[in-house]
């Protein structure tokens, strides 16, 4: 009997968190402290990781052992797996996908304090930072109101034909496809899998990151599938159970 933990922080293999600005820790062995609380072995990895996991083992890239996942929400995460394994990396922050830098003349900081980051243009609050730009300048009808836009909205609009919505929507996926195109030339994956809360706008939003990744990704890795998550807030659940079967060597 165990427990498997997911903390939305790089977290090395050892199960040390160095820092987190969502949680306010500068260092905390997460996995020494959790299993002197409970008695229980304790496995602790990043939370997009850990979702990576579990959407490989039981979701969406069910049968996959080389997989990206992506997660699309307020910020954006990620989990790269190779050879079934989630590369963790030295200091714990492999995998940290909205932090790849996709617009080297950008003048406002992301929250980690860099500028450009891919999580200020494909996260939910990225959308609606686009959203609002081009809105502010609006020269044809759209049903998007700039005070009140949300990601949500704006692929609603898309469903409906709204042209403005659809540049919006455009302008994201290039960011986030010609990032993953990037990626792709490192892990080489099978599939990528996309998942948070911008996912919810379902299957019509994968043409608008598939279309600039097949434009941008080397010969060798244009037709990676693009697949939607399956587990929604399950996949940490069932990544944080797989963590601790692999530690085990349990299936």
């Amino acid at each position: 009997m165990g427990v498997g933990v997911g903390v939305p922080a790089p977290v090395t293999e050892a199960g040390v968190v160095n820092g987190s600005a969502n949680l306010g820790w500068k260092y905390k062995e997460v996995k020494r402290e959790l299993e002197e609380l409970t008695g229980f072995s304790v496995q602790v990895g990043n939370d997009a990781n850990v979702a990576a996991l579990g959407e490989m083992w039981k979701g969406g890239g069910a049968g996959q052992k080389n997989m990206i996942m992506v997660t699309l929400g307020t910020g954006v995460g990620g989990g790269v797996i190779i050879g079934g394994k989630v590369i963790i990396g030295e200091h714990g922050a492999g995998g940290e996908i909205g932090h790849l830098c996709v617009n080297y003349e950008e003048t406002e900081n992301c929250g980690c304090g860099n500028r450009g980051c891919l999580e200020q243009y494909a996260s939910a609050t990225g959308i609606v930072r686009i959203a609002k730009k081009k809105l502010v300048s609006k020269t044809r009808p759209t049903v998007l109101c700039a005070e009140t836009v949300t990601a949500k909205d704006v692929f609603d609009a898309v469903k409906e034909g709204d042209q403005v919505a659809q540049e919006i929507a455009e302008e994201f996926g290039s960011y986030l496809g010609y990032a993953l195109a990037n990626l792709a030339v490192v892990a080489d994956p099978s599939v990528f899998v996309i998942g948070g809360g911008v996912s919810k706008a379902g299957e019509i939003l994968i043409p608008y990151i598939q279309k600039p990744y097949r434009e941008r990704a080397f010969f060798a890795n244009k037709d990676v599938e693009f697949k939607l998550a399956t587990l929604a807030n399950d996949a940490g659940i069932c990544g944080a159970a797989k963590l601790l079967l692999d530690a085990v060597g349990e299936e």
